[in-house]
């Protein structure tokens, strides 16, 4: 393992913003982010595959009454957005490092005021459609952590993903979509200026050589 790694490693062992497996509180904060982790009541976001933590991050500078998660399982990726969140003296964002497929295992029923999932793997393959972060499978686990009426947003360069996900919503009683779009930065109106206030280095790549970006923003049952 290249040395840059393992003292990335050894940084997120110390920093009180990073949980992972090894700590005490990795097991002990589901329930509890508020007020053991943040020391406040204010809502929680929960960014799903954060990687660098760019929009987790972003999320955090533009609303500071609020509390904002990011999950990620790959550590490296984590220690970069514990230290820009550091830089910036944040102290309303953390990082959890777990699998998507353990979000229950991190969080209580009704805990979470937002959930964002942004470019995450689309998952082409078809033996891999249990995987999608859209799946039925995650949506469960969604509806359960998020409190009632809770917002959750999608974007996505992915066509394939974009229409698997519109297709599992339509097939979800009582989903609410708010807002749909498959060009994010051609629309105009409050409704996708959240969705447009942030963009992530991966997100300009595709932008720069004309992949539209699709969003969209819905409430389960």
């Amino acid at each position: 393992m290249p040395r840059v790694k393992l003292h990335r490693f050894a940084d997120n062992a110390t920093r009180p913003d990073v949980i992972e497996p090894g700590k005490p509180e990795f097991e002990t904060l589901g329930g509890r982010w508020r007020a053991d982790f943040f020391h406040n009541d204010h809502p929680l976001t929960l960014e799903m595959g954060c990687g660098k933590g760019e929009y987790t991050v972003g999320l955090a500078e533009r609303h500071p009454q609020r509390n904002f998660l990011g999950l990620d399982i790959k550590g490296e990726r984590l220690w970069s957005g514990s230290t820009r969140a550091a830089a910036l003296g944040l102290a309303n964002v953390g990082f959890v490092r777990a699998r998507a497929e353990a979000l229950t295992a991190q969080f209580d029923p009704g805990e979470l005021s937002e959930i964002w999932i942004t470019f995450p793997d689309p998952r082409p393959r078809d033996r891999d459609i249990k995987r999608r972060l859209t799946s039925p499978r995650f949506l469960n686990q969604y509806q359960e952590l998020l409190a009632a009426g809770a917002p959750l947003h999608l974007k996505t360069d992915n066509d394939g993903l974009f229409d698997y996900t519109l297709e599992m919503l339509a097939a979800r009683p009582g989903t609410a979509i708010e807002a749909s779009t498959r060009d994010l930065y051609a629309e105009q109106g409050p409704g996708f200026a959240e969705a447009q206030a942030i963009q992530t280095n991966f997100e300009g790549k595709y932008r720069a050589v004309g992949v539209p970006i699709k969003y969209v923003r819905f409430r389960l049952s």
